[in-house]
């Protein structure tokens, strides 16, 4: 099943600014192009300038307004200076995703090196308290906004093998929460996405054999899209959702719901007798 495609003449976000971190490619670069459409004005920031220059491009050909940065999202100079150029360019925030990641080889807790933990928590736990912390004071500023942080299913039941990237997660669940109910009567939303399994660059990576067990691994059988993920996005960004904020979401074919074997075999009760 493909996305349906956001309506062009829907918009939601118009006025408004977004900022959109780890916007390279994938989510990110969909997330990015739908904010656009959806009237807003749009910062990209990556550590890749080609690959966001290349997204840029698009979204201009389009007819939308965007630029980008680039970013180190563990470093807080650069983030600091990430919000300033896009208060320079574009004079307020409204709308910021957090969607910079760092995943690590799979491997048994024990035989993870320090160095590659660590990397993952920077990347993902302190990316995104720097982020809040830099974002939500340009918020205040017009009176508030949206901020959508990017997490996983597995911050939210854990997967072997993945001790950095499952914690940095569950790291980033825990400060959404703790960010929305500091602001929530300040005007600034604070909610995070749980996604499944994605088409992205990594599964894309993994052969059609990972795909496909992906997909099995899904109660609707199929991997998300992008541009499903934009579209959760985009409702948390808009005011549709003005009544909502310290809320996961998960974006996984059913996934959290439970276990869907691929043939059920239901036991008929025995027939009552007299």
């Amino acid at each position: 099943m493909s996305a349906v495609p956001i309506d062009a003449h829907w918009a939601p976000l118009s006025g408004k600014v977004a900022l959109v971190a780890g916007a390279s490619r994938g989510i990110g670069a969909a997330t990015a192009k739908a904010l656009a459409r959806a009237g807003a004005k749009v910062m990209l920031a990556a550590r890749d300038g080609d690959a966001l220059a290349a997204v840029v491009g698009e979204i201009r050909r389009e007819g939308h307004e965007a630029r980008f940065v680039t970013v180190d999202v563990g470093d807080e100079s650069s983030v600091e200076h990430m919000v300033r150029r896009l208060l320079d360019d574009f004079e307020r925030l409204d709308v910021a995703f957090n969607n910079a990641t760092d995943g690590t080889t799979p491997q048994a807790l024990a035989d993870m090196a320090v160095c590659d933990f660590d990397r993952a928590i920077r990347t993902n736990v302190r990316g995104t308290f720097l982020g809040m912390k830099h974002q939500i004071p340009a918020m205040l500023a017009t009176g508030g906004g949206s901020i959508i942080n990017m997490a996983s299913l597995a911050g939210l039941q854990g997967v072997a093998n993945l001790a950095g990237y499952v914690t940095g997660k569950a790291g980033i669940i825990a400060l959404t929460k703790v960010a929305a109910l500091d602001y929530a009567d300040r005007g600034v939303r604070v909610n995070v996405l749980a996604p499944g399994p994605i088409l992205t660059h990594h599964l894309e990576a993994a052969g059609e054999p990972a795909r496909r067990q992906a997909a099995l691994s899904t109660p609707m059988r199929r991997i998300g899209a992008a541009e499903e993920v934009a579209k959760a996005v985009l409702w948390l960004a808009s005011d549709s959702s003005s009544f909502v904020t310290g809320v996961t979401l998960p974006i996984d074919g059913g996934q959290s719901a439970g276990m869907k074997p691929e043939r059920m075999y239901r036991q008929l009760p025995e027939t009552a007798t007299a």
